[in-house]
């Protein structure tokens, strides 16, 4: 009488390991597609702040946040800050959560005017822009702003805004850069920087870290 087999085949062991290896090369491709979408959805709200300022002046000859006239344009509330005239400046921090600051109101005219989906209601817990990994994103004039030196003879930024977006890993920093500017987080119009810190950027951000990505214009 023959003895029952017990176990597994050399055949069936290999056709198991392939089949586990197809499945984690699915998964792996998976997150590589994701990671990639992520990368372009921040990209793109780099670019759009852009459509949405240019866009505005082309049609109220003001810019968002600074319209001491949105009432007018799009129903909208001015910024109650100091300036109370139009001076061709965004004030205020890039995340700002105060209805005085200027950037803060920026948002609240852009979606009134049609230019930007979102909440149009500076109370509401949605208002606050935010990005594909939930950090905040926001705009602000060159001027005033901390975050990234902005004297070019110290190796700073230049330019006459500045938009930045934080809580974004080191990872994704890095092929933001790349997309947007020269991929070095220290150089060009794209600045990586710890939030918080000052200086001119990091040139080769940790993988796993999170950082501000900051692009001048």
């Amino acid at each position: 009488m023959k003895n029952k087999q017990i176990g597994f085949t050399l055949i069936e062991l290999a056709i198991v390991l392939v089949i586990i290896g197809l499945l984690l090369g699915g998964v792996l491709k998976g997150q590589e597609l994701i990671n990639s979408a992520k990368v372009k959805n921040m990209a793109s709200d780099f670019k759009n702040i852009q459509v949405y300022i240019y866009g505005y002046q082309d049609k109220f000859k003001a810019l968002p946040g600074d319209d001491h006239a949105a009432a007018a344009h799009v129903g909208g509330t001015n910024a109650s800050n100091a300036n109370q005239t139009q001076n061709a400046v965004i004030q205020g921090q890039w995340n700002s959560t105060s209805s005085a600051d200027e950037s803060f109101m920026f948002w609240q005219h852009v979606r009134l005017a049609g230019l930007a989906p979102g909440s149009n209601d500076p109370a509401a817990s949605s208002y606050v822009q935010r990005n594909a990994d939930g950090g905040q994103i926001g705009v602000q004039s060159v001027s005033g702003f901390t975050a990234v030196t902005t004297l070019p003879t110290a190796g700073g930024i230049s330019g006459s805004f500045v938009i930045c977006s934080d809580g974004i890993l080191g990872k994704f920093a890095k092929q933001l850069d790349a997309t947007l500017d020269d991929g070095v987080g220290s150089t060009g119009s794209v600045r990586v920087v710890v939030n918080g810190t000052s200086g001119i950027g990091i040139a080769a951000p940790d993988d796993a870290t999170p950082y501000l990505v900051c692009m001048a214009f």
